[in-house]
């Protein structure tokens, strides 16, 4: 930190998904179980996941003013975003240390479970992601995350065209001849397991923090 070298190499993928210059973002959704103390860093990777799930015996501390320096991987960004200015402000400047039923209060994390629970949770979360039609998922996503970045409008010129490239696409016509085969054959994750598998894992989607 103090010589100002980046802790990622240029052209990496950006753990932190902020949209940096000269990193690459990461396409796939990432659900993030985190467990025990998550501090600092450990906090920001999870902010810059798309879901989290929690363990009951989470140690959450954002506490980089305690030791002179800021956070800069996200959490001044993420946690006001998430919680407004008041709740980020509170433990951004205080450096104090919350557990995972104040993280849930504050949307910094999605769901809370007991500890021996947490990795399963989040599995059956990407398993139920990667069920669907992968095109769609990271369309959605995608769009979300230009809403959220660059403004609602941003987002809404973006609809059209993409929903044109969607609606024409293998995916579409798959889950549409599923509403005509309700109740027969595979399902259209089973369907697009089979068309493309390296798509469709869903542990290659979940990361663990603390």
């Amino acid at each position: 930190m103090q010589r100002g070298e980046r802790a990622v190499p240029d052209g990496l993928v950006d753990p932190n998904d902020l949209g940096m210059p000269r990193y690459r973002r990461r396409s796939k959704p990432m659900v993030a179980a985190v467990k025990g103390i998550t501090f600092t860093v450990g906090i920001e990777l999870m902010l810059a996941a798309d879901i989290v799930v929690a363990a009951t015996d989470c140690r959450f501390s954002q506490l980089e003013v305690k030791r002179g320096i800021m956070a800069t991987g996200g959490a001044t960004l993420r946690m006001a975003e998430r919680s407004g200015l008041g709740n980020a402000m509170l433990h951004l400047l205080t450096g104090d240390e919350f557990g995972a039923a104040e993280a849930l209060r504050l949307n910094y994390v999605q769901k809370v479970v007991e500890p021996v629970q947490v990795l399963r949770e989040a599995l059956q979360i990407a398993e139920q992601i990667a069920a669907q039609a992968p095109l769609a998922v990271v369309a959605t996503r995608l769009n979300v995350l230009k809403a959220l970045e660059e403004g609602p409008m941003a987002a809404m010129r973006e609809f059209e065209a993409t929903q044109k490239r969607l609606a024409n696409s293998d995916d579409a016509a798959e889950g549409c001849g599923r509403l005509w085969r309700s109740g027969r054959g595979s399902s259209l994750g089973d369907k697009l397991d089979r068309r493309a598998p390296a798509k469709r894992n869903p542990e290659s989607c979940v990361v663990t923090v603390g």
